[in-house]
């Protein structure tokens, strides 16, 4: 053990184990998750080597064989939950990625949402049985909403979509046909809706799917190049279904989206069926290990029972039945959303697990002259870089664990056909999912550079959290598009105010504009601003006050004889900053909820400590909103940067238990620099041992190239 890093640990104020209770919702959470854990350190065929080294089509072959090993275990382990299976897959695969995730993150779940009773019953026994092996081809090649490009795994999109949406979309009937089999990996799935040509505009997506009555079929046709389906992640070699978002046909009419099960590998050769045409799309900015593929359909017909009917059905002769509501069908992209939001705040706890812990070891320059050189976290500077984003990893886990709930308890709603809060569910996953994503791929970068030079090497982990995390600003919806659909449900919200309607939930703040314009309370020069409900009050009010704002520029554009299209166009920047303080506003909100919960002194004064520094640093870095909206006195201002300073002294000598407290285990962190013992220095030397280019003292490039050169030689 660092004697440093020792040292830290020893000045312990509270009980770590408690906070990590907390983070994994439970005491017995954390003893089952950390057996798990066991499970997997203890297995033998754990250790596959580092993937650094590897090409991309060893990489791709490995994580496929670790996928197979990882499903043997799981049977052989019995274990079933899909919380325990989840813990299993992470402490499997660390910060590496398995082949068969979109199977278990799309596939299953999109069985489970969208399948008939009688689908259920035929593909879930095989995907359980991992005989039918699923992806889930929705997006094309020129159009798509969700871009599962960017999974983790060949198998994630499996996991996080295709079963999702069958849980949403299926009938009873077409669960029993799916579900089991793509739980058994006998049907791996993945969730094909974007395309070449179009992302997050679902309307314009281009792939048909035209009614026969006379066959009682579907046939799936990509009629143009953009309709190509491109990035669902498992899509080139590893599934073997798809769930394919495609513009539905029937009796001469157009209903817009609708979701079918397409077969696209023969179940014995793995071969694509007729019409099928499919691939890898080729190397990308990261995930080396998946096979992120592209679709082609070239009138393959399927059964009628293979379109998912739990809201949307197409009868025999050829009618068609509307949903609802044309949303219902969107629960699988409101689902990864809401997963985003906690995925922002794990990896940037990972990011500054790494970053803290090697600042706890690293020394450098001197603050005294003649003096010993300081470990680098005790520079003002390397903590103004590093526990606002340890505060928001926080903030972001817990609410995460909030949207998640939510998302639970109306889609349950949902299911007894209560549809009341499905606007608002939707409008808070796409502005949190872009909310989060972005903030925590700009933390990651600071994370990286906060470690000089060394977080630039691959051994640090760093490059590829950032590369593995960086499409989330794009997939599930582009961050500014999805900040402008929250802008929408905003106002919306402000006009049902004006017109003297009374609001609850996440808008109720609105509330306050009913006799006209918003007007804020006054705050006090004597308020405390380091009191976490006068900040919590002071956030409301500026979104109340941006949001406001928002809505009289476009009242103020279309004054000026525009339309109301080109009013919307008009005041975007207006519209995404109002969305951006709506967010910011919800996430302070939950972070002090949950503080509030906690009742062991210790816990509660360090997370409230983190909360008030979230938020703190939050003021400084958009002083004009809250200036702009009246909030804040002169005196209040430049009080700001002193709170700020205070809060990080106060965080300093916690810092290296909060980031132990996330429990990262090394074998998942994966990183040289972020290991419990922080012993860098040799764990680096042994990891540049390590490199195939160091397997011989002379490589055969010199030989073959370099020598022939040297003539004199």
């Amino acid at each position: 053990m660092n004697p440093d890093i020792l040292k830290e640990r020893q000045n312990a104020t509270f009980d770590v184990d408690k906070l990590t209770n907390i983070l994994d919702g439970g005491a017995e959470s954390t003893k089952r998750r950390r057996e798990i854990r066991s499970m997997v350190l203890n297995d033998p065929d754990f250790n596959y080597g580092n993937p650094n080294f590897l090409s991309r089509s060893e990489r791709y072959d490995q994580a496929v064989k670790k996928s197979a090993h990882m499903i043997l275990k799981l049977r052989e382990y019995g274990i079933a939950d899909p919380k325990e299976i989840n813990w299993y897959k992470s402490m499997y695969w660390g910060t590496d990625r398995e082949a068969l995730g979109l199977h278990f993150v799309m596939f299953l779940p999109t069985l489970y949402s969208q399948c008939d009773p009688e689908q259920f019953k035929k593909w879930v026994p095989l995907a359980h049985s991992f005989n039918v092996l699923g992806t889930y081809a929705q997006t094309e090649m020129g159009h798509g909403h969700y871009v599962h490009r960017y999974s983790a795994s060949p198998l994630d999109i499996h996991l996080a979509m295709f079963l999702p949406t069958l849980l949403n979309q299926a009938t009873p009937e077409q669960m029993d046909r799916y579900f089991t089999a793509a739980w058994d990996l006998e049907i791996i799935g993945t969730y094909a809706q974007t395309e070449m040509g179009h992302g997050t505009h679902l309307r314009g997506l281009e792939t048909t799917a035209t009614y026969d009555p006379v066959t009682q079929e579907f046939i799936m046709h990509s009629p143009t190049v953009t309709s190509i389906k491109w990035w669902p992640g498992g899509l080139g070699k590893t599934s073997n279904h798809a769930i394919v978002l495609a513009q539905l046909y029937t009796q001469g009419k157009c209903h817009g989206l609708n979701a079918f099960i397409v077969p696209l590998r023969s179940m014995g050769t793995h071969m694509p069926l007729p019409g099928i045409v499919i691939g890898d799309i080729g190397p990308k900015f990261g995930f080396d290990a998946i096979d992120n593929g592209y679709l082609k359909l070239e009138h393959v017909r399927i059964p009628r029972e293979n379109m998912l009917m739990k809201y949307a059905q197409v009868n025999p002769d050829g009618s068609y039945v509307k949903p609802l509501s044309s949303k219902l069908t969107y629960g699988t992209m409101v689902f990864i959303r809401s997963m985003i939001v906690g995925n922002a705040g794990l990896v940037l706890s990972q990011c500054c697990t790494i970053a803290i812990r090697y600042s706890a070891v690293r020394h450098q320059s001197e603050i005294r002259a003649g003096e010993p050189e300081p470990q680098i976290l005790d520079y003002q500077t390397q903590q103004h870089k590093l526990f606002p984003l340890l505060a928001t990893a926080y903030a972001f886990l817990f609410a995460g664990q909030y949207m998640v709930d939510t998302y639970n308890r109306i889609s349950g709603d949902i299911n007894q056909g209560d549809l009341t809060e499905m606007p608002e569910l939707h409008a808070l996953s796409a502005g949190l999912k872009a909310f989060t994503s972005w903030t925590a791929n700009a933390g990651i970068e600071v994370c990286r550079m906060s470690c000089g030079g060394h977080g630039y090497s691959r051994c640090s982990a760093l490059p590829d959290l950032y590369v593995d995390f960086t499409p989330n600003c794009t997939f599930e919806g582009e961050n500014t598009v999805m900040m402008l659909q929250t802008a929408r449900y905003l106002m919306k919200s402000y006009r049902q105010v004006q017109a003297g309607q009374r609001l609850s939930g996440a808008v109720s703040y609105l509330n306050r504009g009913q006799r006209g314009v918003l007007q804020p309370q006054a705050v006090s020069s004597q308020v405390d601003l380091l009191h976490l409900d006068t900040l919590v009050e002071l956030y409301k009010l500026r979104a109340a006050k941006l949001v406001e704002l928002a809505a009289q520029s476009i009242k103020q554009e279309f004054e000026r004889g525009k339309s109301q299209e080109d009013s919307w166009n008009g005041s975007t920047i207006d519209l995404v900053r109002a969305s951006d303080a709506h967010c910011h506003y919800m996430v302070l909100k939950m972070f002090r909820d949950k503080v509030d919960q906690i009742e062991d002194l210790g816990v509660h004064s360090v997370l409230a400590t983190l909360a008030r520094l979230y938020a703190i640093h939050g003021i400084g870095n958009h002083m004009g909103d809250f200036l702009q909206a009246g909030l804040l006195s002169g005196a209040q201002v430049l009080s700001v940067s002193g709170h700020l300073k205070e809060l990080l002294a106060e965080v300093r000598p916690s810092a290296v238990l909060l980031v132990d407290a996330f429990d990262h285990h090394d074998k998942m962190l994966n990183s040289v620099l972020g290991g419990t013992t922080a012993n860098v220095y040799e764990h680096m030397f042994e990891w540049a041992r390590s490199s195939p280019l160091n397997s011989t003292e002379v490589h055969e490039s010199f030989h073959k190239h370099l020598k022939p050169l040297q003539s004199k030689l």
